[in-house]
């Protein structure tokens, strides 16, 4: 009978170890669903990614070449990882965000890809410097909000 209650004693012991183990287990789990792995600050932003494609290219208005970007306006939210494809279908093009410190050759006909994360908040300009492109119209608003 001493045999038997050891026994008994044990198993209850083994059953009690596995279900307080599977709770933390699953205690654990739920956590790391709600925060982000690796946030140890606890105030470090996570953004989304954001991708876009735009074209860059010219038309000709009243006989003079009017550069621009088919996208005139991008918003995301800080944090969030911005890449954005470039193709220039027309003309000679480069893309920049000074605030960023990009600065980019886009070839004709070849899709560029722009990376970066969205770091700030405010409107920044993007542009294209050839001579004459930024002042004919050749930029787009980035917007990061919070």
């Amino acid at each position: 009978m001493n045999k038997m209650l050891i026994f008994a004693t044990l198993i209850m012991i083994v059953v009690i170890g596995a279900v307080f183990i599977v709770n933390n287990f699953k205690a654990n789990t739920k956590l790391d669903t709600i925060l982000p792995p690796n946030n140890t600050s606890g105030n470090q932003v996570q953004g989304e990614v954001k991708e876009l494609a735009m074209t860059s290219f010219y038309e000709m208005f009243d006989g003079k070449a009017k550069p621009q970007y088919s996208l005139k306006e991008i918003t995301v939210k800080k944090g969030d990882t911005v890449k954005i494809e470039i193709t220039v279908t027309k003309g000679n093009h480069d893309f920049n965000i000074d605030e960023y410190n990009i600065h980019v050759e886009t070839p004709l006909n070849q899709p560029t890809l722009v990376e970066f994360k969205a770091d700030r908040t405010g409107e920044f300009v993007y542009y294209c410097s050839m001579p004459g492109h930024r002042a004919n119209g050749h930029w787009g608003t980035l917007t990061v909000t919070e």
